[in-house]
């Protein structure tokens, strides 16, 4: 079968998430497409979707690449409208059937297990051996938790030997990638997988990086701060208010979480003007109240334990009760 990524031609735009994972992904179609022209962009940092002026902004490329965004449907549609889409991910979403390739196992029915992270999925796409990047985008959305999966454990302790690091530096280089979108660069964001690409597989060139090492300094302090005290849980449940400029909700959703192994909800009434950040995490499948939030008109993506939403602010203790209910029940 036809690679569709080896006959695209003129200016592309990649679009990325902010995180690690999609960094990571990035990166790896960045080396691959090394004889192309290709842009890198992320949506507003906290944004599941490109606004009006994103969108438009778009229209002046030949073809685009979505990679570890679950976009909403309105703007792949209008991605795909006149151009070639193609797009890498491991969120729950609907096969988008006007893109060129919509490259996604775990929608097509395969274990996330065995696809943990975009990175992971653009690298097999792409026929290369395991390697830095795509174990980073792993280690990215799990942290320790992979060590659980036999078969990503074995894959992280060849890296550990071949690179001669710990797991701990590993992990200290998804904070160093991720700091950028934290602390609300996105300049900075959106260079990365360019310098990845230039330093090609390089751990050092993260390692040292001296202004992300100070960007995780400063996040740690700000962590420190916020998980110093965690609500009690009610009705078996954890949620915690914050008020905060750096996009740290996920971090400390999860931090919560995987600390008290409760269903955790976290809202952060503070990093936009007119809506609030929701985030939550749990044991339960968490997919119906993902189509719940896209039902109520709210951006709202995430995976089978986890949820993230942008909400009204007018509506966010309305989405609050649904989820808590859905949880108790």
């Amino acid at each position: 079968m036809t690679n569709p990524l080896e006959n695209l031609t003129g200016n592309g735009l990649l679009i990325h998430h902010w995180d690690t994972d999609g960094i990571t992904s990035a990166a790896l179609l960045l080396h691959h497409l090394k004889d192309h022209q290709l842009i890198t962009q992320t949506p507003t940092l906290g944004n599941y979707y490109l606004t009006e002026t994103e969108l438009q902004h778009t229209q002046k490329y030949d073809y685009i690449i979505v990679c570890d965004m679950a976009l909403p449907h309105d703007n792949l549609s209008i991605l795909s409208n006149d151009k070639p889409l193609l797009i890498f991910d491991h969120h729950l979403q609907e096969k988008h059937q006007k893109a060129l390739l919509h490259h996604n196992p775990v929608i097509d029915g395969k274990s996330p297990e065995d696809y943990p992270s975009a990175s992971w999925i653009t690298n097999t796409y792409l026929t290369n051996p395991p390697n830095l990047y795509a174990l980073l985008g792993v280690i990215g959305d799990h942290e320790c938790t992979i060590n659980e999966n036999p078969l990503f454990k074995a894959h992280i302790e060849t890296l550990q030997e071949q690179h001669n690091l710990c797991f701990k530096e590993l992990l200290y280089m998804v904070y160093l990638l991720d700091s950028n979108y934290k602390i609300g660069d996105k300049k900075a964001v959106e260079n990365a997988p360019n310098q990845l690409n230039d330093n090609w597989q390089d751990p050092k060139a993260i390692l040292n990086n001296k202004q992300w090492v100070k960007n995780q300094n400063n996040i740690q302090e700000e962590l420190k701060t916020q998980l110093n005290t965690i609500p009690q849980p009610h009705h078996g449940i954890i949620i915690k208010n914050m008020h905060n400029s750096y996009n740290l909700i996920s971090t400390i959703t999860r931090k919560i979480y995987w600390q008290t192994q409760q269903p955790t909800i976290v809202i952060n009434t503070g990093y936009f003007p007119e809506h609030d950040q929701l985030y939550a995490r749990a044991q339960k499948d968490l997919a119906p109240m993902i189509q719940q939030g896209k039902q109520l008109g709210f951006n709202c993506g995430g995976k089978k334990q986890v949820l993230g939403a942008i909400v009204p602010k007018h509506q966010t203790q309305h989405y609050l009760e649904i989820i808590k209910q859905y949880l108790k029940d």
